[in-house]
């Protein structure tokens, strides 16, 4: 019998895939690539066209060997790794080894690993797609001829072990540029007045005070409202105006890379780079037991809200079986992605849509369960029909003033049923109901509440806003922004704080340099106009050395004019009173592999360091000492005693000033995604919990003091 070898990147995808082929396949795994370019040189020959030189992976020589002996004893060879363009790297750097002739048929490819879609693909493969390769070898090249001239430029003005890179560097020119407009964010004062309504025999609802003489109303300051609410004591308020109408809310679609890393981050708080590993292992196929081992969603890496026709009247039977035809949507054109090239895929999906998370919970763990029960949700709900809303929007006039109250009702609830979307906004208010009322009715006003606000400085960026921004300007590909936001986070280029980056001294020096020297490197139209050549290069539109040629030769002319202009940067020590026990010093704040640490500014001859501790202001519940925040290995925060080791309470959870109601002990905040925070004592013995919404709000706050006023209408003011 003839012998066909099948080689796929990862042994879990090769697993999964030699359960779905005959005994003649043998099916194998490459380990992902195979050969790559030197990292101990520079490995790309610029006047030789730009030239790459590669060698073989260190490590992947007994894996070449296997695969070589393999082919040899195989009549056919398939390579099936990922459908995108690293994946045709990685087949054509597999071609070349295992010496298969360039025009042959070897490649095959699918978008998701069920039985059906493996067998389809063995049946119909294709010769290399060489725009692919070529897209993919100018991109890696692009990346190197930056990075590896760059990077030493830094080592050599500012310091060693610095790094920069094509995406990472403009990456780290967004953060920055946020966090200078939040400092040259000057707020203003501004106060809205809400008042609380009744109505006899319906419960309160809330208006705010919107016009004055039909205009726009604008209070700038407490004088001003003060005037006003001397105006409205003893008024009369009258419904003058009624707006009902009828408001649909389509489903999101489902989700690309780039929504999926958001979208879990904000629901799940996972980082982009668990996100896609956790993905990874629901494409390559698990063992769902009697079911045997299938791939869980269809491929993870795709700009495109597509779905296959197939999918849309599986899903569709679904939804009519579940909850009614009335719920299924109504088919409408595909929405694609920017451009031929990312359309390549479908949308990340479920392969089987009868396959419900609750359903194989079991087999999955944790992390697989809530990010496919993601998916799977998002999938459906996007094929389902619009939710349905009465809104009702009532203008109550006080005189020269008008309030102004909306309130809406489920009148359908279509795809919320399954699944909404989140938001970045976390303080987007939420619409009421409200009382049946009429046309020049009249209406008590309980109580005015006037309220002390100030505009508040853009937010600095999360990992699901950096990555939403990436995307948004057609910087690298959803792919990269892992691993990016890792390296700036290791390169101590920005640190995250609640879930927030900060530059740090070093990252705003880097991109001061950049900014000066190498403009277009971290310009965001420059960037994204690369990604789009990519592009073009795929299309077979563009010739991929040309590309790279209109880059380098500018760019290297820069770099020599830089070189002789830049003097050496120092980045200053920030100097603590904290002094050091062998030399007297005062020891300095440095960022090491872990995070920050005190050391002596006297090294090489003093060699003291010592950890760096930050005071949470909240003594230790065992022994009174002071609770301190340190990093663990992998740089994730937790708090101990300062005392440490001879009192060794440790806790990964953010120490409050809250005691036990129950026993007195120490309170600690405990997180859910998607919901209001609580409170936990960390007597387990007690195991107290309070809801801490209260306590979040204030922790949250960093607006300036406000000045609340009450109006009783009776005539007393109290602030």
């Amino acid at each position: 019998m003839s012998k066909i070898l099948v080689i796929v990147e990862s042994p879990a995808k090769a697993k999964t895939i030699g359960k779905f082929l005959g005994k003649k396949y043998i099916v194998k795994a490459s380990m992902g690539h195979v050969r790559d370019l030197p990292k101990s040189q520079f490995g790309v020959n610029v006047k030789e066209n730009f030239a790459p030189k590669y060698i073989t992976i260190r490590g992947k020589g007994d894996t070449i060997k296997d695969l070589k002996n393999a082919a040899k004893k195989a009549d056919q060879v398939l390579i099936a790794s990922d459908p995108d363009r690293e994946g045709e790297a990685i087949a054509w750097h597999l071609q070349n080894i295992l010496n298969i002739p360039a025009d042959k048929p070897c490649r095959i490819e699918f978008n998701e690993i069920t039985k059906q879609a493996i067998q389809n693909a063995a049946r119909n493969p294709r010769p290399i797609d060489y725009n692919r390769v070529n897209a993919q070898q100018a991109r890696r090249i692009l990346d190197r001829l930056v990075g590896y001239n760059l990077s030493p430029l830094l080592w050599r003005k500012i310091k060693k072990g610095l790094s920069a890179g094509r995406v990472q560097s403009v990456a780290m020119r967004l953060i920055c540029n946020r966090e200078a407009e939040i400092q040259a964010f000057e707020p203003e004062e501004y106060w809205t007045l809400n008042g609380l309504f009744v109505k006899t025999g319906w419960a309160p609802f809330e208006g705010r005070l919107l016009k004055c003489k039909n205009k726009n109303i604008k209070i700038t300051n407490e004088k001003k409202m003060r005037e006003v609410l001397d105006e409205l004591k003893g008024a009369h308020y009258i419904v003058s105006k009624i707006v009902r109408k009828e408001k649909t809310r389509r489903p999101a679609p489902p989700f690309t890379t780039s929504t999926l890393q958001q979208e879990a981050y904000r629901k799940l708080n996972f980082t982009a780079r668990k996100t896609m590993m956790v993905a990874q292992q629901l494409y390559e196929g698990l063992d769902l037991g009697k079911e045997g081992t299938s791939g869980l969603v269809t491929y993870i890496r795709t700009d495109s809200t597509r779905v296959s026709s197939s999918a849309r009247e599986e899903a569709q039977q679904f939804i009519t079986e579940r909850f009614g035809a009335k719920y299924v949507g109504r088919v409408t054109t595909a929405n694609r992605g920017k451009g031929k090239i990312q359309d390549a895929h479908e949308a990340i999906r479920p392969t089987v849509m009868q396959r419900e998370p609750e359903q194989i919970k079991g087999h999955l763990t944790n992390d697989q369960y809530k990010l496919y029960k993601l998916i799977w949700a998002r999938f459906l709900a996007s094929q389902m029909s619009p939710a349905v809303y009465d809104t009702t929007s009532v203008d109550i006039s006080a005189g020269v003033y008008i309030f102004r109250s909306t309130g809406s009702v489920i009148v359908f609830p279509g795809f919320i049923k399954v699944y909404t979307e989140s938001s970045d906004n976390e303080d987007k208010d939420e619409e009421g109901l409200l009382p049946e009322l009429k046309e020049n009715e009249e209406v008590e006003a309980r109580s005015l509440t006037p309220k002390q606000n100030f505009t508040q400085p853009p937010p600095r960026y999360t990992e699901a806003t950096l990555v939403k921004m990436l995307e948004e300007k057609g910087i690298g590909r959803p792919s990269t922004y892992a691993p990016i936001i890792e390296t700036i986070i290791k390169r101590a280029y920005v640190v995250r704080e609640k879930k927030q980056f900060y530059p740090t001294e070093l990252g705003d020096i880097v991109v001061s340099m950049l900014k000066n020297h190498f403009h277009d490197i971290i310009d965001v139209q420059f960037t994204a106009g690369l990604e789009e050549k990519l592009d073009k290069i795929e299309e077979g539109e563009q010739d991929w050395v040309q590309v790279l040629d209109n880059f380098y030769q500018p760019f290297s002319r820069t770099l020599e004019k830089a070189e002789e202009e830049i003097g050496h940067i120092k980045v200053p020590d920030e100097v603590t009173e904290e002094v050091c026990e062998q030399c007297g010093r005062n020891l300095v704040i440095k960022i090491g592999r872990y995070g920050k640490f005190l050391a002596c500014p006297g090294f090489p001859e003093c060699r003291n360091t010592k950890p760096l501790l930050e005071p949470v202001g909240v003594n230790c519940p065992r022994c009174e000492g002071e609770l301190v925040a340190r990093r663990s290995k992998k740089g994730r925060k937790f708090f101990g005693c300062s005392r440490f080791p001879e009192c060794d309470f440790v806790t990964w959870d953010q120490p409050t000033e809250d005691k036990c109601p129950n026993c007195g002990d120490l309170m600690v905040e405990k997180k859910r995604s998607g919901k209001s925070n609580y409170l936990l004592c960390v007597n387990k013995e007690c195991g107290c919990k309070v809801e801490s919404e209260n306590n979040t709000a204030r922790r949250k706050s960093s607006k300036p003091a406000k000045a609340d006023v009450n109006l009783n209408l009776a005539g007393e003011t109290r602030t």
